[in-house]
């Protein structure tokens, strides 16, 4: 419509995966050193901190989507051009086919299962869809972008280049929703009572890991008996023998208040053509995460409280005293009032549960800069970027402290903070050279990608529970904050790994004081980088026109240089005895060489 370009258009999905997981976690053991300070010693000695193993029944995913846009391309002059628009989207958080799902609301009482514990809910039950969390109508995003070619001239660029050259300068803003991962729902499968997904409340015996070593009670048996499909407020079901399920561990809920996550992404960029085969480019982008999915303990301990109730002089004769992985413990004070576990808010019942949560957030902001150049039988791409990425979780292990969302708010696992890369292929002029131009000198040239780059963050590991709050790893849940204490000093990073020394000063952390989260960020620092040559020699031998006979050597590493480029190169688990170590490294020099005919 003269000078605007209109679009519009709508979308409908319905989603459905049908899960026969037979999902039985085989049981599994976790030695951590809870017990000697070392966990290979507590392997051997049979002392193991954790046990876990589940099974769920099939289960049946839905969701539906649906999303419309409009948008207008502006062309407002010769040179200018600017593009807006708005989408609305409708995202329906999954649900279960049978209602086999379940999450955790502090002081109500399910009519669905009348027996169930206070706080655990089901679809049906009171301000409790069957999505679990309400779909959300008021997702609208609003999309603004121009380009603009600047009529300027450079008397610099000119003389460098031979001519004026072209400039562009782009500018963009959008807004955009999606989905919470299927996966979360995915993790519900064995949920009681529709399954087990049973965590050891307290360090197991190893010859009978269902017995808590420490208090010798007899926890859940496995298999149980899951309810009947379509169980709903109409068909309430009596019959659930909750005790068999206490306490109830290993709880991923989905949080009933959860929004849709959103990013914001906004750029802006300069292009210059230099010369007539040569390409500048230089941009600004970043990106902001908003309501993104992460792991909150939602019956966490309460670490004063079990402080209070740690040392033999404030506990009666004969009752455990309070500590890591004890949560779940009764105990009796030294005046006899007596203690049902530290946990809150739901209390004993429960146990290392977690809500899915969508209440993280995220902060990426790059420079990035590139030169392209393709003549003279010479292609180039070069790239860099020096960026920073931040959140409070990078993936689905990584719990949030419960008591200050904001420590855990470090670089993400996957931040590189510089990066180069640079792919190329020069055409071997042997023709030229050898002023002979036949099947033996023509067709052969040099390829390769180059790269450059800082190293990832190390993550670090305290898997002692000194926080006192009972939210250890389960097969899904973890601890996303470091619960280290570090003390002021030089880390001493070692950039040359290859002399078997640790990688950082370990000296600088320690345990903090029980109950205590530690001081460490989770991720301080970065470990190696990478150096790597990959390159290649082609050669292609026409027999007339559509026959190609095509000969490759590739190499890998090419210079076989030892690279400790990794997300776990660096050890940073305290019980570990490698602690602070590099630990893997990169795959040394590999060769390959290919014929292929085309034909």
């Amino acid at each position: 419509m003269g000078t605007h370009s209109l679009r519009f258009g709508g979308q409908f999905l319905l989603q459905t995966v049908k899960l026969l997981p037979d999902f039985t976690a085989n049981g599994q053991f976790q030695f951590t050193g809870y017990a000697t300070g070392s966990d290979f010693a507590d392997f051997l000695l049979g002392l193991p901190n954790l046990y876990s193993q589940g099974f769920s029944p099939a289960f049946y995913e839905r969701s539906k989507y649906a999303g419309v846009f409009a948008q207008d391309s502006w062309r407002v002059t010769s040179n200018l051009t600017v593009n807006y628009g708005v989408r609305w989207d409708m995202i329906m958080p999954w649900y279960e086919e049978h209602y086999q799902t379940g999450t955790l609301v502090a002081g109500e009482q399910s009519v669905v299962f009348p027996t169930a514990p206070t706080g655990y809910v089901f679809p049906g039950d009171p301000g409790v869809p069957t999505t679990i969390a309400s779909t959300r109508y008021n997702n609208f995003s609003p999309r603004l972008g121009l380009a603009w070619s600047p009529a300027w001239k450079n008397w610099l660029l000119e003389k460098l280049t031979g001519g004026q050259g072209n400039s562009s300068i782009r500018a963009g803003y959008g807004r955009f929703f999606t989905a919470i991962e299927g996966q979360a729902l995915a993790f519900e499968t064995g949920n009681a009572p529709y399954g087990l997904t049973y965590t050891s409340p307290e360090p197991p015996l190893f010859e009978n890991p269902l017995i808590g070593a420490q208090t010798g009670t007899q926890y859940p048996q496995l298999p149980v008996n899951v309810p009947p499909y379509g169980v709903s407020p109409k068909n309430p079901d009596a019959n659930v023998n909750w005790a068999s399920y206490f306490p109830i561990n290993g709880i991923d809920a989905y949080f009933p208040r959860n929004k849709n996550p959103y990013s914001e992404n906004y750029f802006l960029s300069f292009q210059r053509q230099l010369g007539r085969d040569t390409v500048f480019d230089a941009s600004y982008i970043g990106s902001e995460g908003h309501h993104l999915l992460v792991l909150l303990a939602a019956n966490p301990g309460n670490p004063a409280l079990c402080v209070s109730l740690s040392q033999p002089s404030e506990v009666a004769p004969g009752s455990p005293t309070c500590g890591p992985f004890g949560e779940n413990l009764i105990y009796t004070r030294s005046n006899g009032q007596v203690v049902n576990g530290v946990r809150g808010p739901f209390g004993n019942n429960f146990g290392t549960d977690v809500y899915f949560t969508a209440m993280g957030n995220s902060a990426y902001n790059s420079l990035q800069v590139s030169l392209r150049h393709s003549g003279g039988g010479l292609t180039v791409l070069g790239s860099y970027t020096y960026g920073k990425s931040l959140d409070q979780a990078s993936n689905l292990g990584e719990q949030v402290y419960p008591y200050n969302y904001g420590l855990t708010r470090a670089p993400s696992s996957f931040d590189i903070r510089q990066d180069f890369v640079a792919s190329y292929r020069y055409d071997l002029p042997f023709g030229k050279l050898l002023r002979r131009s036949n099947r033996a000198t023509e067709g052969w040239a040099i390829s390769g990608i180059t790269r450059f780059s800082s190293g990832l963050p190390v993550t670090l590991i305290n898997p002692n529970d000194t926080a006192l709050i009972g939210s250890f790893n389960n097969g899904v849940n973890g601890v996303g904050f470091s619960d280290l204490d570090v003390a002021t000093g030089p880390l001493q990073l070692n950039h040359n790994p290859r002399n078997g020394q640790p990688y950082f000063n370990t000296a600088l952390f320690s345990l903090p004081a029980l109950g205590s989260p530690g001081n460490a960020s989770r991720r301080l620092f970065y470990g190696p980088g990478m150096d790597n040559w990959d390159i290649a020699l082609l050669k292609e031998t026409h027999f007339r026109e559509a026959k190609v006979l095509e000969f490759r050597m590739e190499t890998f590493n090419t210079f076989n240089h030892a690279q400790f480029f990794g997300a776990n190169s660096v050890d940073g688990n305290i019980n570990d005895s490698t602690f602070g170590q590099v630990v893997s490294a990169m795959a040394p020099r590999l060769m390959q060489a290919a014929v292929k005919f085309r034909f």
